[in-house]
């Protein structure tokens, strides 16, 4: 099978929509035409084989994943997605493989309206780099520097779940096979969320998606706000959907592992966001029409740093650091 045999075959598509997106594979460039009043938002991610992702990983959970992740992003920013390019780096053309990593890839797109409009397939490593392209109204994009002192902490889904998947695979946890089986789902497919992040336009002060640790990407609204946090701990802990399935004893797996997976887990892909007390009803009424859960975790503080507290507002001790590529 030839370069251009495999993107014929397995990657080219007529654009579902040939107003928005006049010409997507098959040409130097492809074309986009975003809505009058609309900013592009673009997002790239890269996962690379063994760094981001494992060799047992199913190529149909893997091209679902590799744009969930951009996706992701987003939603983060409140855009609606709109196309996304590919580039595939292959040791090998294996049919059955790119079969079955389309079949994930482009059934994700379809369910969000989202075209494949050009990249790249080269040989080597297996590497996939995505970059994906939405629209949002000029001045409602969510973004990181928005969160003011006195605003709620809001975090979607389930946060630390994929963690644990990890630290299976990695021989260092075990747990019974239904919550392996579910959180590795988490781990291998996540779900971004585009509806939330729609909903939440005009009403979050700021958003940012959960990839390298809720603590980590927390971390990131603050500094871009220049405020501090405050984190309930007991609130946070019911964010990872395994306590619910799962429950050892303090001396087979402890409060500390625990805050590990939860707080500095990543590859997650929920949302956090902050909003204003008073909107605390609005924000879970767009929650209910975006079919996604939220649960508040704590609130933005205006002195510097982050604070996690137990239920009796003790400092709970812990460092909690983002994943870093070079950390």
């Amino acid at each position: 099978m030839t370069e251009f045999e495999l993107i014929r075959r397995y990657f080219t598509r007529p654009p579902a929509d040939p107003i928005r997106v006049p010409l997507g594979v098959g040409d130097d460039c492809a074309l986009l035409a975003p809505k009058p009043g609309m900013q592009l938002a673009i997002s790239s991610d890269m996962l690379v084989e063994g760094r981001h992702f494992l060799s047992t990983v199913e190529p149909d959970r893997l091209g679902h994943k590799a744009l969930a992740v951009n996706l992701s992003d987003l939603a983060a920013c409140g855009a609606r997605p709109l196309a996304f390019t590919l580039a595939l780096a292959l040791p090998e053309a294996d049919a059955d493989w790119l079969e079955a990593f389309a079949r994930g890839l482009l059934a994700l797109a379809d369910a969000h309206g989202c075209a494949l409009i050009g990249g790249d397939v080269t040989r080597g490593p297996l590497n996939i780099c995505i970059t994906a392209i939405g629209e949002v109204p000029a001045g409602l994009a969510l973004r990181r520097d928005g969160a003011r002192p006195g605003d709620e902490i809001w975090v979607s889904g389930t946060v630390g779940d994929a963690r644990l998947a990890l630290e299976v695979f990695r021989g260092r946890l075990s747990v019974p096979q239904q919550v392996f089986d579910a959180a590795r789902r988490r781990m291998e497919c996540p779900e971004p969320r585009v509806a939330l992040g729609l909903a939440l336009r005009g009403l979050a002060t700021s958003a940012i998606d959960i990839s390298d640790g809720l603590a980590g990407d927390l971390g990131h609204v603050l500094a871009g706000s220049g405020c501090g946090a405050t984190i309930a701990w007991p609130d946070a802990f019911e964010t990872i959907a395994a306590q619910r399935q799962w429950k050892p004893s303090e001396a087979d797996f402890s409060s500390e592992n625990w805050q590990s997976l939860v707080l500095a887990g990543g590859d997650d892909y929920e949302l956090c966001f902050t909003a204003a007390p008073e909107r605390a009803a609005e924000v879970e009424a767009a929650a209910v029409a975006a079919a996604t859960p939220v649960r508040r975790i704590g609130r933005i503080d205006a002195a510097p740093g982050l604070r996690v507290v137990d239920s009796a507002g003790h400092p709970v001790d812990g460092s909690w650091r983002g994943f870093d590529h070079f950390g």
